[in-house]
């Protein structure tokens, strides 16, 4: 975060933690792109997460099987 990047990269960025930090952590992710206009790209296996995502991704065997579009 120090370098500015206009793209961040998060791989289960909150498969270790609890509900509540979790929580927190997610809507860093949203704040942050609203405050810097930063990308954020987030595997996740955490389905309340991909859903408040813009766009989500679904991945099958290494194969995308799945686009959509989320508009708020």
């Amino acid at each position: 975060m120090i370098n500015n990047p206009s793209i961040i990269f998060a791989d289960e960025p909150s498969g270790n933690l609890d509900s509540e930090s979790a929580d927190n952590l997610h809507n860093l992710f949203f704040e942050l792109r609203e405050k810097f206009g930063q990308t954020f790209v987030i595997v996740t296996h955490n389905e309340d997460l991909a859903e408040m995502a813009d766009r989500k991704l679904t991945m099958v065997d290494g194969k995308i099987v799945d686009k959509e579009v989320i508009l708020s």
